[in-house]
């Protein structure tokens, strides 16, 4: 019999309860640095990176409703309280509600392909989404990227190069929870692994 999942009202965030720009210290109740997730799945990375960094701040944004729920009853049952998960999609989000230079962190892992061709324009990083990402980024906040597909991740190179005098290569670390030879530790990249798929990362860091 399945675990009926639990809504924590102390994780989760809606959408319609914001009227203007996100102010993070209210959200969270403290200051502190600020990571964003676009796609956080079942919210492995959040769960794992937030309990390594208790001092910073982490926002999973998550399209599908049940790995939605998933991650608010995953982050609420193991009582992380420095994780705030909210279900929207995620280009307008940033788009609306995210304000210049507040964030140091944005985290895309494997996000969607969408292989088909005339899906292409549905993928999430395109010009118009990584202009918002930097806008929103501090001064030399990061933006991380891991993907499993080769295409997608040759398109996104392209999308990076046209921003390149305002987002520079870095390191690309490992991610707090990781085993040998993963970088992110999440159910997708531990599936991609055990199908022999090779991973890309990208990690860039904006120029002051």
């Amino acid at each position: 019999m399945a675990r009926i999942l639990k809504n924590y009202t102390s994780v989760s965030l809606k959408i319609e309860d914001l009227k203007e720009k996100i102010d993070f210290v209210r959200i969270f109740g403290r200051s502190g640095p600020v990571h964003i997730e676009i796609g956080s799945g079942k919210g492995t990375f959040l769960l794992n990176q937030a309990r390594a960094n208790l001092s910073d701040n982490f926002l999973g944004i998550e399209w599908a409703s049940k790995f939605y729920r998933a991650a608010v009853d995953r982050i609420g049952r193991w009582n992380v309280t420095n994780v705030r998960i909210i279900r929207t999609e995620a280009a307008s989000f940033i788009a609306d509600f995210v304000p210049d230079n507040s964030v140091d962190y944005f985290h895309i892992y494997f996000p969607d392909p969408w292989p088909k061709k005339r899906h292409h324009k549905r993928r999430f990083i395109c010009n118009m989404n990584i202009e918002n990402i930097i806008r929103g980024l501090k001064p030399t906040g990061q933006l991380r990227i891991a993907t499993d597909h080769a295409a997608y991740f040759e398109q996104i190179k392209t999308v990076l190069a046209c921003v390149s005098d305002r987002l520079e290569e870095t390191d690309f670390l490992p991610a707090a929870g990781t085993e040998t030879g993963e970088w992110i530790g999440s159910n997708f990249e531990r599936k991609y692994l055990k199908d022999q798929r090779p991973i890309y990362t990208i990690a860039l860091k904006k120029n002051t």
